[in-house]
Protein backbone atom coordinates (compact mmCIF):
# COMPACT_ATOMS: atom_id res chain seq x y z
CA UNK A 1 0.00 0.00 0.00
CA UNK A 2 2.47 2.03 1.04
CA UNK A 3 4.51 1.60 -2.02
CA UNK A 4 1.43 2.66 -4.36
CA UNK A 5 1.63 5.65 -2.69
CA UNK A 6 5.33 6.33 -3.16
CA UNK A 7 4.45 5.49 -7.14
CA UNK A 8 1.99 7.74 -7.25
CA UNK A 9 3.89 10.93 -6.34
CA UNK A 10 6.84 9.59 -8.73
CA UNK A 11 4.42 9.41 -11.58
CA UNK A 12 2.52 12.58 -10.67
CA UNK A 13 6.29 14.16 -11.10
CA UNK A 14 6.58 12.52 -14.52
CA UNK A 15 3.76 13.95 -15.40
CA UNK A 16 4.49 17.35 -15.20
CA UNK A 17 7.77 16.96 -16.69
CA UNK A 18 5.60 15.75 -20.07
CA UNK A 19 2.86 18.45 -19.75
CA UNK A 20 5.51 21.37 -20.05
CA UNK A 21 5.73 20.69 -23.67
CA UNK A 22 1.75 21.63 -23.84
CA UNK A 23 2.23 24.58 -21.90
CA UNK A 24 4.77 26.25 -23.60
CA UNK A 25 3.11 25.04 -27.35
CA UNK A 26 -0.14 27.06 -25.75
CA UNK A 27 1.44 29.80 -24.44
CA UNK A 28 -0.30 29.27 -21.19
CA UNK A 29 1.48 29.54 -17.20
CA UNK A 30 4.47 31.30 -15.85
CA UNK A 31 7.26 29.71 -13.61
CA UNK A 32 5.31 29.88 -10.76
CA UNK A 33 2.63 28.39 -12.08
CA UNK A 34 5.32 25.33 -13.22
CA UNK A 35 6.79 24.97 -10.25
CA UNK A 36 3.28 24.72 -8.33
CA UNK A 37 2.55 21.95 -10.76
CA UNK A 38 5.28 19.90 -9.22
CA UNK A 39 3.97 19.95 -5.76
CA UNK A 40 0.29 20.01 -6.76
CA UNK A 41 -0.13 16.98 -9.02
CA UNK A 42 1.64 14.55 -6.99
CA UNK A 43 -0.03 15.47 -3.70
CA UNK A 44 -3.88 15.12 -6.18
CA UNK A 45 -1.97 11.56 -6.96
CA UNK A 46 -1.85 10.48 -3.37
CA UNK A 47 -5.22 11.88 -2.50
CA UNK A 48 -6.86 10.27 -5.59
CA UNK A 49 -5.60 6.61 -4.36
CA UNK A 50 -6.41 7.30 -0.85
CA UNK A 51 -9.68 8.14 -1.65
CA UNK A 52 -10.31 4.87 -4.09
CA UNK A 53 -8.54 3.16 -1.31
CA UNK A 54 -12.01 4.71 1.01
CA UNK A 55 -14.43 4.40 -1.69
CA UNK A 56 -13.48 0.21 -2.60
CA UNK A 57 -15.05 -0.52 0.38
CA UNK A 58 -18.24 -0.25 -1.54
CA UNK A 59 -17.17 -1.22 -4.69
CA UNK A 60 -14.32 -2.50 -5.18
CA UNK A 61 -12.68 -1.86 -8.75
CA UNK A 62 -12.63 1.90 -7.51
CA UNK A 63 -9.14 1.38 -6.64
CA UNK A 64 -8.15 0.20 -9.32
CA UNK A 65 -10.29 2.80 -11.05
CA UNK A 66 -7.79 5.27 -9.31
CA UNK A 67 -4.95 3.77 -10.44
CA UNK A 68 -5.93 3.33 -13.87
CA UNK A 69 -6.70 7.06 -13.55
CA UNK A 70 -2.96 8.04 -12.11
CA UNK A 71 -1.70 5.98 -14.93
CA UNK A 72 -3.68 7.36 -17.58
CA UNK A 73 -3.35 11.13 -16.77
CA UNK A 74 0.47 10.35 -17.41
CA UNK A 75 -0.12 8.45 -20.41
CA UNK A 76 -2.27 11.76 -21.49
CA UNK A 77 0.66 14.05 -20.62
CA UNK A 78 2.97 11.78 -22.32
CA UNK A 79 0.67 11.71 -25.19
CA UNK A 80 0.04 15.40 -25.48
CA UNK A 81 3.68 16.15 -24.58
CA UNK A 82 4.89 15.01 -27.68
CA UNK A 83 2.14 16.18 -30.04
CA UNK A 84 2.85 19.62 -28.85
CA UNK A 85 6.35 18.95 -29.43
CA UNK A 86 6.34 17.70 -33.20
CA UNK A 87 2.99 20.59 -33.23
CA UNK A 88 6.04 23.20 -32.59
CA UNK A 89 8.50 21.73 -34.81
CA UNK A 90 6.58 21.07 -37.79
CA UNK A 91 3.91 23.69 -37.24
CA UNK A 92 0.80 21.43 -37.42
CA UNK A 93 -2.18 22.21 -35.72
CA UNK A 94 -4.84 20.69 -37.94
CA UNK A 95 -5.73 19.09 -41.32
CA UNK A 96 -4.81 15.60 -42.18
CA UNK A 97 -1.53 15.07 -41.57
CA UNK A 98 -2.03 16.40 -37.85
CA UNK A 99 -3.36 12.60 -37.79
CA UNK A 100 0.20 11.79 -38.35
CA UNK A 101 1.65 14.07 -35.90
CA UNK A 102 -0.57 12.12 -33.32
CA UNK A 103 0.75 8.87 -33.48
CA UNK A 104 4.06 8.85 -32.14
CA UNK A 105 2.89 10.22 -28.77
CA UNK A 106 -0.37 7.65 -28.46
CA UNK A 107 1.66 5.28 -29.50
CA UNK A 108 4.72 5.84 -26.88
CA UNK A 109 1.75 6.13 -24.49
CA UNK A 110 0.34 3.15 -25.26
CA UNK A 111 3.39 1.43 -24.74
CA UNK A 112 4.20 3.30 -21.27
CA UNK A 113 0.62 2.67 -20.37
CA UNK A 114 1.55 -1.80 -21.30
CA UNK A 115 3.64 -1.99 -18.45
CA UNK A 116 2.31 0.41 -15.94
CA UNK A 117 -1.70 -1.73 -16.27
CA UNK A 118 0.50 -4.96 -16.29
CA UNK A 119 2.40 -4.61 -13.40
CA UNK A 120 0.27 -1.52 -10.91
CA UNK A 121 -2.85 -0.99 -12.12
CA UNK A 122 -4.18 -4.55 -12.86
CA UNK A 123 -0.97 -6.74 -11.38
CA UNK A 124 -1.85 -9.49 -13.48
CA UNK A 125 0.78 -12.21 -11.39
CA UNK A 126 2.46 -14.98 -13.32
CA UNK A 127 3.12 -18.42 -11.02
CA UNK A 128 6.28 -18.12 -9.13
CA UNK A 129 9.09 -19.48 -10.81
CA UNK A 130 7.61 -19.13 -14.26
CA UNK A 131 9.51 -16.39 -16.74
CA UNK A 132 7.20 -12.95 -16.92
CA UNK A 133 4.11 -14.31 -19.49
CA UNK A 134 3.98 -11.05 -22.40
CA UNK A 135 0.90 -13.19 -24.48
CA UNK A 136 -1.44 -10.13 -23.70
CA UNK A 137 0.67 -7.82 -25.22
CA UNK A 138 -1.48 -8.80 -29.00
CA UNK A 139 -4.53 -8.24 -27.33
CA UNK A 140 -2.92 -5.21 -25.73
CA UNK A 141 -1.86 -3.73 -29.34
CA UNK A 142 -5.24 -4.58 -30.73
CA UNK A 143 -6.99 -2.50 -27.99
CA UNK A 144 -4.47 -0.07 -28.65
CA UNK A 145 -4.71 0.30 -32.66
CA UNK A 146 -8.49 0.59 -31.65
CA UNK A 147 -7.66 3.66 -29.63
CA UNK A 148 -5.48 5.20 -32.35
CA UNK A 149 -8.09 4.83 -34.73
CA UNK A 150 -10.68 6.47 -32.58
CA UNK A 151 -8.39 9.00 -30.86
CA UNK A 152 -6.63 10.49 -34.22
CA UNK A 153 -10.28 10.39 -36.17
CA UNK A 154 -11.62 12.55 -33.44
CA UNK A 155 -8.11 14.89 -33.02
CA UNK A 156 -8.67 15.07 -37.22
CA UNK A 157 -12.07 15.83 -37.42
CA UNK A 158 -12.43 18.49 -34.82
CA UNK A 159 -9.29 20.62 -35.74
CA UNK A 160 -10.42 20.10 -39.49
CA UNK A 161 -13.95 20.41 -39.78
CA UNK A 162 -14.80 22.61 -36.55
CA UNK A 163 -13.81 26.02 -36.16
CA UNK A 164 -12.05 26.79 -33.19
CA UNK A 165 -14.76 27.53 -30.21
CA UNK A 166 -14.37 31.66 -27.84
CA UNK A 167 -11.17 33.09 -30.53
CA UNK A 168 -9.25 29.93 -29.22
CA UNK A 169 -5.58 29.52 -30.99
CA UNK A 170 -5.21 26.67 -33.62
CA UNK A 171 -2.55 25.62 -31.10
CA UNK A 172 -5.18 25.76 -27.87
CA UNK A 173 -7.91 24.03 -30.58
CA UNK A 174 -6.10 21.32 -31.33
CA UNK A 175 -4.98 20.80 -27.50
CA UNK A 176 -9.16 20.93 -26.87
CA UNK A 177 -9.54 18.61 -29.62
CA UNK A 178 -7.02 16.23 -28.05
CA UNK A 179 -8.85 16.24 -24.49
CA UNK A 180 -12.30 15.62 -26.13
CA UNK A 181 -10.66 12.57 -28.11
CA UNK A 182 -8.69 11.44 -25.00
CA UNK A 183 -12.04 10.94 -23.21
CA UNK A 184 -13.43 8.79 -25.37
CA UNK A 185 -10.71 6.93 -26.24
CA UNK A 186 -9.85 6.53 -22.10
CA UNK A 187 -13.24 4.95 -22.13
CA UNK A 188 -12.16 2.53 -24.73
CA UNK A 189 -9.34 1.61 -22.69
CA UNK A 190 -10.22 1.46 -19.47
CA UNK A 191 -13.13 -1.34 -20.84
CA UNK A 192 -10.63 -3.20 -23.66
CA UNK A 193 -7.85 -3.25 -21.12
CA UNK A 194 -10.24 -4.68 -17.72
CA UNK A 195 -12.03 -7.22 -19.75
CA UNK A 196 -9.97 -8.56 -22.92
CA UNK A 197 -6.17 -7.84 -21.80
CA UNK A 198 -5.82 -8.49 -17.80
CA UNK A 199 -8.76 -10.13 -17.13
CA UNK A 200 -8.52 -12.69 -14.04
Amino acid sequence: MKKDYLISIIVGLVTVLFVLPSLRNMEFGGWLFIVALFFIIPIFWVLGLFLGKILSRWLSFIYQFAKFVIVGFLNTAIDFGVLNILSMMTGLTSGFLVGGVNIPGFTLAAINSYFWQKFWVFRKKEVQGEKTNYSDFITFVAVVLVGVFINGGIVVLLTTYVHPFGGLSPERWLNVSKVIATAVSLIWSFLGFKFLVFKK
